[in-house]
């Protein structure tokens, strides 16, 4: 079984600071698991959901000129 996160853990992976990862689990932005009164998360978890927020370039189209 893979390791759980805590909220601390995984905002530091995530670059961000655990009260704004607070406020993205109260919007339901963030995959987490809920344990009773405490919120956790799987690495594999975290990292789908960045790859799926992954922004591509577009192509520059030279015909809109």
């Amino acid at each position: 079984m893979e390791p759980l996160l805590k909220v601390n853990q995984a905002a530091e992976i995530l670059g961000v600071d655990p009260h704004t990862l607070y406020q993205w689990i109260s919007e339901h932005k963030i995959p987490f698991i809920k344990m009773g009164r405490l919120v956790r998360f799987k690495a594999s978890m975290l990292e789908d959901w960045i790859q799926k927020r992954v922004v591509t370039k577009k192509p520059f189209n030279v015909d809109k000129i």
